[in-house]
């Protein structure tokens, strides 16, 4: 993948990476759309349990229902955690209109809605994955909502 801004990021190497994300992302959000929304962890484990994710708001209710394997593996939880975050957010920019990524200086990425109402979709999906609550389904519908 051809992601320009990583060249620039890379020579700059910022005391603080999320604060390289959060220029990257004022330089070229359009690239940083696209790394946020790879969730290559995520998509790897959905695959092998059958899942295949296709960044649609079904796709979070078939996520909901999978056996929470990465629960028993300590390093995987929180990859999977943050993956499933930014799949959800990846979900929300696509579906819902006028919902946008933002990344703030630290380098958090939120999904804004139109409203200004700002999704932590991270830490939702940190809680998904270490306690399958809220679902990913039942954030995602809140926020459609408004």
């Amino acid at each position: 993948m051809n992601i320009p801004f990583l060249d620039k990021w890379r020579r700059r190497q910022p005391a603080d990476p999320g604060e390289g994300l959060a220029a990257a992302f004022e330089e070229d959000p359009e690239s940083v759309t696209e790394l946020l929304s790879e969730c290559e962890l995520l998509r790897s484990e959905a695959e092998r349990a059958g899942l295949e994710l296709d960044d649609t708001p079904a796709s979070l209710e078939a996520l909901d229902q999978l056996p929470p394997t990465w629960r028993d593996d300590a390093e995987l939880l929180p990859w999977i955690g943050n993956d499933a975050g930014l799949y959800l957010g990846t979900v929300l920019v696509r579906a819902v209109r006028g919902a946008a990524w933002h990344v703030w200086p630290g380098g958090h990425p939120v999904v804004r809605l139109p409203s200004g109402r700002e999704i932590h979709v991270v830490e939702a999906g940190l809680d998904w994955a270490v306690n399958g609550a809220p679902q990913l389904s039942q954030v995602y519908g809140e926020a459609a909502e408004g």
